[in-house]
């Protein structure tokens, strides 16, 4: 049931990790949302007109303006419907802590795809060495709670958790394990809370789907580099 009766849409892919993260927010927010997707290898005159700078999903149209970036989407989606349960920490310092740590994943963790699209073995190992670097250091900011935002999802989950479905299918299609029970004993906890959290289970893509998908692109792209 949506909160309000404002006309809200959400421009995205079903497979974007960044696209997720405003559906989890809406989600956990009970707001319901149009979900206009858009087709692979094309832009459309909405996206173009909404997001004239960037021309990337997703984009966030609510009452027709449209909010682009996937956290300050969030952040917007958080103030906006402010009487649900909050995504940001009410305490200034720990929400400016969940900003760093969200800066931080979307500055290393875009490497994922590196190991997929890697030349050489050379690479792809330091594309595995980065990534792996990074699930350590969020092991060390993963408290005792269930969620980085305490008893329920918040901002830095809902940042790190978008990446889950790519982190799964790397691990099918390179051999590649980002969370294990050694290294990240708490992540691999963590990543079973969020991925079961009833605003998120829906949106969350199946690393099997996302396997296919990965082929599909791959063959698109190598044959567009063909006839070019």
């Amino acid at each position: 049931m949506a909160v309000n009766n404002d006309d809200v849409k959400l421009i995205g892919a079903w497979a974007s990790p960044y696209v997720m993260r405003p559906r989890v927010a809406l989600n956990i927010k009970s707001v319901d949302y149009e979900f206009l997707q858009e087709q692979f290898g094309s832009k459309s005159e909405l996206l173009l007109k909404s997001n004239p700078v960037h021309k990337k999903i997703p984009v966030l149209l609510h009452n027709g303006k449209p909010i682009c970036e996937s956290s300050i989407i969030v952040e917007y989606i958080d103030e906006v419907w402010s009487s649900s349960p909050s995504i940001l920490p009410s305490d200034p310092h720990n929400r400016a802590l969940a900003r760093f740590w969200a800066a931080y994943l979307d500055e290393k963790f875009p490497n994922m795809k590196g190991v997929i699209t890697a030349a050489s073995e050379e690479e792809k190992n330091a594309a595995v060495d980065q990534l792996k670097e990074v699930a350590v250091e969020m092991e060390g900011a993963y408290g005792e709670e269930d969620f980085f935002g305490g008893e329920k999802i918040g901002f830095v989950d809902i940042a790190f958790g978008s990446m889950l479905g790519w982190a799964r299918a790397i691990q099918v299609m390179a051999g590649v394990k980002l969370l294990d029970e050694e290294k990240t004993p708490g992540l691999v906890k963590w990543a079973e809370k969020f991925s079961a959290d009833p605003a998120v289970k829906d949106v969350l893509p199946e690393a099997e789907k996302l396997v296919e998908f990965s082929k599909l692109l791959s063959a698109k792209f190598k044959t567009a580099a063909a006839s070019s």
